[in-house]
């Protein structure tokens, strides 16, 4: 059995790393009197997770050409508490502000209305945003005070909730005892949310807001998923942890990930990449951008049966189509009717393409015309 690790030593190891490490600053929260708003985070309401300062430094840092009331009307928009929504609703739309930017309307110095979009996230350049890691927040909730263990923050908004545990407790409970409790009574703390963190050390798992426990997944490797990996030893050294610190959150990758690999299905569930999908997709990305010197020749991206083909297929296809400019077709070849019908349904239930942009040829001379037309996705059996 490994030695006991407690939570405070597993909360000053992942600080240290990610400021060390991966740059973010540090701060720590912690307060005697949970109504103290003498915690270092300049909020004027214990309710409050945004660090607004923070964020209204980053919206006029990053959109300098946008006039000071424009950026007010986006952190306006931003802060709203959305509370006709559902928590998947609202964190699908703040998701969607995020991403793609904050729409804003404004006269320009010639008297001309224009509309633009407030960006407070810069994911083409990482070092242009400024990472926080925050310890032992008090956040005001429906019943009381509650205090996380530790949260991301970029550019004064919290995108990851790490969770610790003793390593004598069980995992679950982290899910069961914490994370659940605080969905219900602070759940503005998850409007914002890309992902939440698991961990006692023996043991870590990440998952979204809306996965069961069994849908929580392990990330246990950083760079290439043909890696020896010694569950043994990562139990007895109670180093689970390494994987997500080294794989997941460097400013580089916890921006690609935000940017990529997040995904809403009908509206009623978020799916996040897991760890075999971040590096897949990555390589074959890396792969679709040297395809001249590859001589289109990408590779092969394999599977094994329910590791989430479809979806490594949308966050490859999303990525490239946000992320590269060209009028790209992909087709999706399958060998039998039913899983032509599933990818095609992922494809149209995540959003990815419309119904417009896709099309399931019946034959070959419709797989011709519609090749023709510039679809952005064909779909058709082998």
């Amino acid at each position: 059995m490994p030695n006991f690790i407690s939570e405070d030593q597993i909360e000053q190891v992942l600080v240290q790393k990610l400021q060390h490490l991966h740059g973010f600053d540090a701060l720590d929260c912690y307060t005697e009197n949970a109504e103290d708003l003498n915690d270092g985070s300049n909020r004027a309401n214990k309710r409050d997770v945004i660090l607004v300062e923070r964020v209204r430094e980053a919206a006029i840092r990053l959109n300098p050409d946008i006039p000071p009331t424009a950026i007010e009307d986006a952190l306006d928009k931003l802060l709203d508490r959305r509370q006709a929504l559902t928590l998947i609703a609202a964190n699908r739309e703040i998701y969607g502000l995020l991403r793609d930017g904050i729409p804003v309307e404004f006269d320009n110095a010639q008297g001309v209305r224009q509309q633009e979009l407030v960006r407070l996230l810069d994911f083409n350049t990482p070092d242009n945003n400024r990472y926080l890691v925050v310890t032992q927040l008090w956040i005001k909730g429906e019943r009381g005070f509650r205090r996380p263990d530790v949260l991301l923050y970029v550019n004064g908004i919290p995108l990851v909730f790490i969770e610790l545990k003793n390593s004598n407790v069980k995992l679950r409970n982290a899910y069961d005892d914490n994370l659940m409790n605080y969905k219900a009574e602070i759940p503005q703390l998850f409007l914002t949310n890309a992902f939440c963190v698991l961990t006692n050390a023996i043991e870590t798992k990440v998952g979204s807001i809306t996965a069961e426990w069994e849908h929580f997944f392990n990330w246990l490797r950083a760079d290439d998923e043909k890696e020896k990996i010694d569950r043994a030893a990562i139990r007895e050294q109670g180093i689970s942890l390494e994987g997500v610190i080294e794989g997941l959150l460097p400013q580089k990758r916890l921006l690609d990930y935000v940017e990529n690999f997040i995904l809403y299905y009908k509206d009623s569930s978020k799916i996040i990449a897991q760890n075999h999908q971040f590096i897949g997709v990555n390589r074959a990305y890396d792969a679709f951008l040297r395809r001249e010197e590859l001589a289109g020749k990408l590779g092969v991206f394999w599977h094994t049966q329910g590791s989430g083909k479809s979806f490594s297929m949308i966050f490859y296809a999303r990525k490239i189509f946000r992320k590269q400019t060209g009028n790209f077709t992909f087709v999706v070849v399958t060998d039998r009717d039913d899983l032509d019908g599933q990818i095609y349904r992922n494809f149209l239930n995540t959003r990815t393409v419309s119904e417009a942009e896709a099309a399931q040829p019946k034959n070959s001379e419709e797989m011709r015309r519609f090749l023709g037309q510039n679809k952005r996705l064909v779909f058709t059996l082998i």
